[in-house]
């Protein structure tokens, strides 16, 4: 059976894909190929970082609070 990518082997895959897909979409087609390629391996590494988490902010120190009742919603009468 032989090698499989030989230089003609690569030569005609090369012309075909010109063909299909043209010379401008071809650098983005091998952009995003090479972003979802790098994002795999970083998956498998497990290298991928999480983000740190938030500090508190007002509105979580108010929910740990005790609970205050609503402000009135009757209108004062004269």
């Amino acid at each position: 059976m032989g090698d499989l990518f030989q230089p003609t082997h690569l030569l005609v895959i090369a012309i075909v894909l010109l063909v299909l897909f043209g010379g401008k979409k071809l650098p983005e087609l091998g952009k995003g190929l090479g972003e979802g390629l790098k994002g795999f391996r970083e998956g498998l590494k497990g290298t991928t970082e999480s983000a740190p988490p938030a500090p508190p902010t007002a509105n979580s120190v108010q929910q740990n609070a005790a609970p205050t009742a609503p402000p009135s919603t009757r209108k004062k009468t004269k």
